[in-house]
């Protein structure tokens, strides 16, 4: 069955652009925003470490399972898991996991798209010197202005929707890898330039020690949770984008060595991040627990009092926007592929519908710090609603379902055949950590978010 079942939307030229690809949507906001807060709020070196412990642990065995399914099915994720229930002879309300996954993905860029275009805003105003000379007090005003501003954030939001769409229009080989060849070594030399500043702050050793030197008396129960968590969501697993770019991937090329190697250049991003940004927070006396407020509000103090900040600061900025387009084509992709499978119409036509039904959406993320920051829903604005019900409870339930399925449900004969271990004990290894552990620890960090324990 798999041999003969090919994709409608075209498949990846090679094994290098599906690397390119899948890195592209695993890297993020979260790998070049979150992380290094979140490891500063958590002590350091500990912290990475046990990161890495779930990334291998958790986060490669889901995407393997996600990526199998994907290139399984060869359609969107919605009628990839109507094939293979099927397949299985499984209860056909799975397929309501492959809706999960798609509506997961349009939520998050509703409002990743208007981050995305914070970042763009910074763009300018590094390359204008705003920035400049600037006490903390003036850095927070300039951010507090930008998110005053339902104009200012309108028309950044529809730059980058418009941006993402006229990639993801263009399809599989004509667009979304033409775009991630280009992405994604442009992210990565914009990165290594901003570590070869850090080595220059007379602060890199002190990052350094603060990133790899252990200290686990730092670690609470809910710095490992925070970790494990982590670890599951900065993979993009759970939201269908891995499972759609899975259907592209042609035969023969291993799925389990190709899901390593993303996984390892995705972690690779995010230490790379931590040890450009740590150097640079030291030097200049911020404070590496600074929060979400680490990218907009505490970094500018450094770039605009550092000699070439405006341009260690235009570089960061166009680093955080390239690192938003990569994930963001993947985010609508997998709604896309349905619409045009389902609707039988031009993926040009399903763009636009698709793309314009998530901008309208993003414009309550926009008012939310705004106009309408007086309309909430048990408590939260309509920006934090979708963040904590895409976060917190669509993605968790994604993926402790996608594990389970792989693991319990799809036939072990149809899983080795499409893994192709090629050793028993490594398909043994996978099937048990998909089955077991995974879950596991998926449903325990649902239990922490949704507050039964901390």
């Amino acid at each position: 069955m798999a041999d003969t079942n090919q994709s409608i939307h075209s498949e990846w030229s090679s094994r290098f652009a599906f690397i390119l690809a899948a890195t592209g949507s695993a890297v993020g906001l979260g790998n070049i925003w979150k992380f290094p807060y979140i490891t500063g709020e958590n002590g350091g070196g500990a912290f990475v470490i046990i990161y890495l412990i779930c990334v291998a642990a958790i986060g490669i065995p889901i995407m393997i399972a996600e990526t199998m399914m994907g290139r399984r099915g060869r359609q969107s994720p919605i009628n990839t898991l109507k094939v293979l229930t099927k397949e299985a002879g499984a209860n056909t309300n799975w397929h309501y996991l492959g809706w999960l996954g798609v509506i997961a993905g349009f939520f998050i860029l509703s409002y990743y798209s208007v981050i995305a275009g914070w970042s763009m805003a910074y763009v300018v105003k590094a390359f204008t010197g705003s920035f400049s000379g600037q006490s903390a007090l003036e850095i927070n005003n300039l951010f507090a202005d930008l998110q005053a501003s339902p104009g200012v954030q309108i028309f950044w939001h529809t730059v980058f929707m418009v941006a993402t769409m006229a990639v993801v229009a263009r399809g599989v080989q004509g667009g979304l890898e033409k775009a991630v060849r280009f992405l994604m070594p442009g992210l990565f030399i914009l990165l290594m330039l901003l570590v070869a500043y850090a080595m220059t702050t007379g602060a890199y050793l002190q990052g350094l020690e603060f990133m790899f030197k252990p200290d686990f008396s730092e670690i609470t129960g809910a710095s490992v949770l925070t970790a494990m968590g982590h670890a599951f969501f900065t993979l993009s697993l759970g939201m269908g984008a891995i499972m759609v770019y899975g259907s592209y991937l042609p035969k023969g090329i291993s799925i389990a060595k190709t899901t390593i190697l993303i996984a390892g250049a995705d972690t690779l991003v995010a230490l790379l991040a931590g040890i450009a940004i740590f150097p640079i927070v030291f030097a200049n006396g911020l404070e590496v627990g600074s929060g979400p407020g680490l990218i907009f509000q505490t970094l500018p103090i450094a770039f605009g009092n550092m000699t070439g900040g405006w341009l260690f600061g235009l570089l960061f900025f166009v680093l955080l926007v390239f690192a938003a387009l990569s994930s963001a084509i993947s985010l609508i992709e997998p709604a896309v592929a349905w619409c045009v499978e389902h609707y039988d119409i031009e993926r040009k036509k399903a763009c636009v519908v698709m793309g314009f039904l998530t901008w309208l959406l993003g414009l309550g993320t926009v008012f939310s710090f705004n106009n309408w920051s007086d309309v909430t829903f048990f408590g939260a604005t309509i920006f934090e609603s979708l963040d904590f019900l895409t976060a917190n409870l669509m993605l968790p339930l994604g993926g402790f379902f996608i594990a389970l399925f792989a693991g319990r449900v799809m036939l072990s004969k149809d899983s080795k055949e499409e893994l192709d271990l090629g050793d028993d004990r490594l398909f043994d290894l996978w099937k048990f950590l998909v089955s077991y552990v995974a879950p596991a620890a998926v449903f325990i960090v649902f239990l922490h978010v949704l507050g039964v324990f901390s």
